[in-house]
């Protein structure tokens, strides 16, 4: 089941206003173009920021996400019907015919199971043409990212346009490596709070390269993220 950050109805109308400029996505780009992809599988597209900027660059897209509230902001970002858009997993899509799978942000991280991680690989390689690429992000463990997160004790509030101001706030509750689980929390101007309780699994590189290779996946190469230098590692794999 998705966190209800990207399930709830009040909260995924409102998840860009928080979630910011999202610069790690020119890095994306960047990769896409380079591996010259057509059309690209958008895995746990959310709320469709990497599916709309690469439509608009004429590549076809795939996206997918469990999230049905998610999928409505998504779709209201594509006027023109240029994505196509699905409601599931990557097991959900088939064979789509793409030269690249992608996973920006948290979602690789945010399967909790090897059966829930390799029936992604299982979706995502199906999905590809032979020599397809799959492309995704984890944050390096050794970071040890929580330890900023409990640091970090701030209230955020913006003024979301048709909402009103929202306050919003994480806490981490529970560090238990390989699982870090924190909860972010948020007051609406009626006064309601809604929390959403999230979970990511923080794999080591040499794990999700064995993954990949069981799977029928090559890496490439394993990259820094040049908007988080040192936080995160930028795999690029292929199929064999």
């Amino acid at each position: 089941m998705p966190d209800a950050l990207f399930a709830h109805a009040r909260l995924a109308p409102i998840y860009d206003a928080f979630d910011g400029a999202r610069d790690d996505l020119e890095h994306y780009l960047g990769i896409i173009g380079e591996l010259g992809a057509k059309r690209v599988l958008d895995v746990g597209c959310g709320t469709g920021c990497l599916a709309v900027l690469l439509a608009a660059r004429g590549i076809e897209v795939v996206g997918v996400d469990p999230a049905k509230a998610s999928l409505e902001v998504a779709k209201a970002k594509d006027p023109e019907r240029k994505i196509t858009w699905i409601h599931g997993d990557a097991k959900a899509v088939g064979d789509a015919g793409a030269d690249l799978a992608v996973m920006t942000g948290n979602v690789a991280q945010v399967f909790l199971t090897d059966t829930e991680w390799r029936r992604t690989l299982e979706g995502s390689r199906t999905a590809l043409v032979p020599g397809g690429h799959l492309v995704f992000e984890i944050r390096r463990p050794g970071r040890r990212a929580w330890e900023d997160w409990a640091a970090d004790t701030a209230h955020e509030v913006v003024d979301v346009p048709g909402v009103g101001e929202v306050e919003q706030w994480r806490e981490v509750t529970e560090v238990n490596l390989p699982f870090v689980s924190f909860r972010y929390s948020y007051r609406f101007s009626d006064g309601e709070v809604v929390t959403s309780d999230s979970t990511l699994w923080f794999r080591e590189r040499e794990e999700v390269e064995a993954l990949l290779a069981e799977h029928g996946f090559r890496a490439l190469d394993v990259r820094d993220a040049p908007d988080r230098p040192g936080r995160e590692y930028v795999f690029i794999a292929q199929l064999v």
